[in-house]
């Protein structure tokens, strides 16, 4: 089984380790974070390094997984991107064994597939999303770059989500609409 990286461990780690335990595609080499002396293991996988190891750890490892979440900002997971792409890790993309991806839907490196989500037919998902759980992506639904689609959100057909927004829990779309930014949670967008 090939070893990963993940980088960040806070809470979101805890929810994409048990994908990747279910997906059964990876083996956990540990956790990297900000600086070592912050963290402790997650979820029993130790703290193997912080950012600035990530040169070294390279050496040594091939995957690495961004396992930071993205709620006021997305700005750290953008730059954490950026510097492993440059660094040639692979970053692949996740989807949960529970969740539904259609054949004729398209999923982009870096993002992640929570349990129970659903992405039907046409639908595409950029680089380094997070597709929470129980979200619907409908049909023909576009969801550019690093956004963060949260748990139980509705995304009707043909709805464009633009790079950098974040789609708050709950949030149901009428289709064919564009949504940009920060949507709260609960919100009805028409």
């Amino acid at each position: 089984m090939k070893e990963i990286l993940l980088i960040g461990g806070g809470g979101h780690c805890k929810s994409v380790i048990d994908v990747i335990e279910q997906e059964k595609r990876f083996k956990i080499a540990g956790i990297i974070e900000k600086f070592t002396g912050e963290s402790q293991a997650v979820l029993n996988y130790p703290l193997i390094g912080c950012d600035d190891d990530l040169e070294e750890l390279r050496k040594r490892y091939k995957y690495a997984f961004i396992t930071i979440g993205h709620i006021k900002s997305n700005s750290v997971r953008i730059k954490l991107f950026e510097k492993l792409k440059a660094l040639d890790f692979t970053i692949p993309t996740i989807i949960s064994p529970l969740a539904y991806c259609s054949e004729h839907a398209t999923v982009g490196e870096g993002t992640v597939v929570m349990h129970h989500a659903l992405v039907n037919a046409g639908a595409e998902v950029g680089k380094n999303c997070i597709i929470n759980s129980k979200t619907l992506l409908e049909h023909d639904t576009i969801v550019e770059d690093n956004c963060h689609i949260s748990t139980a959100s509705v995304l009707n057909g043909n709805v464009l989500v633009k790079a950098n927004s974040f789609v708050g829990s709950g949030v149901t779309t009428k289709q064919g609409i564009i949504l940009e930014g920060f949507i709260k949670a609960g919100s009805l967008v028409k």
